[in-house]
């Protein structure tokens, strides 16, 4: 087990070539299970291939346990990492893929054998050591993948997009291998993906990146709750966070467009002071948005517009709405709730599930009160 500090991290190609990733800080703590986060191209692979020694690095300093690793070849590093494509050799059976890593290191015989039938057992590979991996399906040549890295008993775990090969059943299946694996080992682990449902369901804390920089790092349900600019709002969320614009009603705690009108009492006047001619990013999350009238009395928030597409899914119901302005925003609404294209719609919501950013830079507005505290009252107020 090992910490993992990143200080201002750098790459670029080329020597004065474009910088790819840019001055990423971040130190993953004994034992913890980080995941790097983000959309194709943000730079999220090339951190975790510095990390391995797979990429050099163009500045910052790179340390394993107070140990400046920035000039150390990957082979010396005490890290194992797992692919996206598995990169299992072809013409070895299984017990061979596991055990090649350790021959190569001259460990004893004996040991090898001992690490090989442990990681099979608890990975259910016994029955399938003599196989090659044309012989096996997704799923176990992703587990024969694990478990060549788990035999090295190394000081850290990189997964580079493990799952991304397989289908949705397998994916769901080995994701929980893997949590498992991380509870009984508790080593330090370091995964990569694009997939949000990974990052919630898998990491300790979740780094969001974008376009090479850290956008948010946190525990994953303080990112969902509290993003901290519209991009992390946008990415963490399925369907993703609504956003729309308006303007700040002047002398009121409102933020209003054609067809929006949101309360904004969770925000001092000095807060909805400073953006940029008032002009303010609305975000509410579709899962916070209702179609049935509020009580009479009750404050509420409020979006008009017309029916575009209806999903049903069974357990809910996804409303797409086209408000005035041409903005669409989704509801995630009850199973039994019906529409039809272009019919009339107004969608409520509370204001404690109002989130507001500043339209000319993105970064979130701070209400007096958390937005986690907030939105999980107003979730109990709904179910009870």
């Amino acid at each position: 087990m090992a910490v993992v500090k990143l200080d201002r991290i750098v790459k670029r190609y080329g020597g004065a070539g474009p910088v790819v990733v840019e001055d990423v800080d971040l130190t993953v703590a004994d034992g913890e299970f980080m995941v790097l986060l983000g959309p194709s191209g943000c730079g999220k692979s090339t951190t975790l291939r510095m990390i391995a020694g797979l990429e050099t690095i163009s500045g910052g300093t790179l340390s394993i346990n107070g140990r400046v690793v920035n000039d150390v070849p990957a082979k010396d590093r005490d890290i194992a990492m797992v692919f996206q494509s598995y990169a299992l050799y072809p013409h070895m059976s299984v017990k061979d893929n596991l055990a090649f890593g350790l021959l190569r290191r001259a460990i004893p015989a004996a040991e090898i054998e001992r690490r090989v039938m442990q990681v099979a057992d608890i990975l259910g590979l016994a029955a399938l050591l003599g196989r090659r991996p044309a012989a096996l399906s997704g799923g176990q040549r992703q587990r024969v993948a694990l478990g060549r890295a788990m035999v090295r008993e190394p000081q850290v775990f990189l997964f580079d997009e493990p799952l991304s090969n397989l289908d949705a059943a397998l994916r769901v299946n080995t994701r929980s291998e893997i949590i498992k694996q991380h509870n009984r080992l508790g080593s330090t682990m370091i995964y990569v993906t694009h997939d949000q449902v990974e990052a919630m369901t898998m990491g300790t804390r979740i780094c969001v990146m974008n376009a090479g920089r850290v956008a948010q790092i946190g525990p994953p349900l303080e990112v969902y709750w509290q993003p901290a600019n519209t991009f992390v709002a946008r990415f963490l969320g399925s369907p993703p966070m609504n956003l729309v614009e308006a303007t700040l009603a002047p002398g009121a705690q409102r933020a209003e467009a054609s067809g929006v009108s949101a309360p904004l009492s969770r925000w001092t006047p000095a807060a909805l002071a400073a953006p940029a001619g008032g002009k303010v990013t609305l975000g509410v999350r579709a899962e916070d948005l209702s179609i049935e009238p509020p009580n009479a009395g009750d404050v509420v928030g409020t979006l008009r517009g017309r029916a575009v597409a209806i999903e049903p899914l069974g357990a809910e119901t996804l409303l797409l709405v086209a408000l005035d302005d041409g903005t669409e925003v989704t509801a995630r609404l009850p199973r039994h709730v019906t529409a039809v294209p272009d019919q009339a719609v107004e969608l409520f919501f509370r204001p404690e599930a109002a989130y507001l950013f500043d339209a000319a830079t993105g970064e979130a507005i701070a209400p007096q009160e958390s937005a986690t505290t907030a939105v999980r009252d107003a979730t109990q107020r709904r179910t009870h």
